[in-house]
């Protein structure tokens, strides 16, 4: 794999990297087109220029990398018909829109996001002969745009392999984010009940440059990081694999939640203001993470405190 941009990136960035907060919850916050099932795609569908608000929202709140608005952009979310004559056409569109955003400020990065193509939350849907599809679109649809690829809200280790494996030829960089149990233990794990340790050891390396962990609580994300770090010291790719994290501002997310659904729409906690973020966000620093973020509910002000620790 050609690793140029991945070295660049290092010398670029003076760390942690920034990343942006959540699309969707900020789409409702300000008023654009929001329901479910179709989430953060509605606004694309019906008004995308405010996808391009809150993409300059979290540019000028000090994120380096903004991630594309293609997360709703399955049939899980749009449905199986709108896809199939849509859903081309859409990820497409969200890649230029997040492009465009970035024209006049080269110092930021657009990562290609890739959902859990079957499903958020829900390993047990995930069928690799039914996601291949739907995940070539998606990549097919945004290479053009995209500097590195984030795979996020990743349940299993067998969809992470799916993803690894399919964006090897791209050539760019891909960041695979985990997201972990909700449960506050010392052998933190997927969603699937498969340890973060065999994920890690499993995923990272060759052309998956980073592992993260994100939508799930910021209590759990530490000791995930810790795991993690502790997997690629024994695999002796340390110095190869950046850490990061990106949490959510959601309650605790339990077993078979069904993230399209009405009752989906989780509450913002009101426990995580923008300075008690901030605090985890050293935390994971001092953990071994390289990359911080937010991810569901995580607002501009909640990036620009986080931003203060470069």
């Amino acid at each position: 794999m050609d690793n140029r941009l991945n070295i660049t990136m290092k010398s670029q960035f003076r760390l942690p990297i920034i990343l942006d907060g959540g699309m969707g919850r900020e789409l409702k916050r300000i008023g654009a087109p929001f329901q479910q099932p179709e989430w953060s795609a509605q606004a694309l569908i019906e008004s995308p220029h405010f996808i391009s608000e809150v993409h300059k929202s979290f540019i000028e709140a000090g994120a380096e990398v903004i991630t594309t608005n293609t997360y709703a952009l399955v049939p899980f979310h749009i449905g199986e018909k709108r896809f199939n004559e849509q859903g081309a056409d859409l990820i497409k569109l969200a890649a230029r829109l997040a492009r465009e955003c970035v024209k006049e400020n080269s110092a930021v990065l657009v990562a290609g996001c890739i959902p859990p193509v079957l499903g958020s939350y829900r390993p047990d849907l995930f069928s690799v002969e039914k996601a291949k599809p739907v995940l070539e679109l998606l990549i097919k649809n945004q290479e053009a745009d995209v500097d590195i690829w984030l795979a996020e809200t990743i349940s299993s280790i067998a969809e992470a392999a799916m993803i690894k494996a399919r964006t090897v030829v791209t050539n760019k960089p891909t960041w695979i984010a985990f997201t972990i149990k909700d449960e506050i233990t010392t052998e933190p794990a997927l969603r699937s009940g498969e340890s973060v340790y065999d994920a890690v050891s499993q995923i990272a390396g060759q052309n998956v440059s980073a592992i993260l962990f994100n939508c799930s609580g910021v209590e759990v994300m530490e000791t995930a990081l810790i795991t993690a770090k502790q997997a690629l010291l024994d695999k002796e790719i340390e110095d190869q694999v950046q850490l990061g994290v990106y949490a959510n501002n959601f309650p605790p997310i339990g077993e078979l939640h069904q993230a399209n659904q009405d009752h989906g729409v989780s509450g913002i906690r009101d426990d995580v203001p923008p300075e008690k973020y901030h605090e985890f966000g050293l935390s994971w620093i001092n953990a071994g993470a390289s990359i911080i973020g937010g991810c569901c509910g995580v607002s501009p002000a909640h990036i620009k405190k986080l931003a203060e620790l470069k």
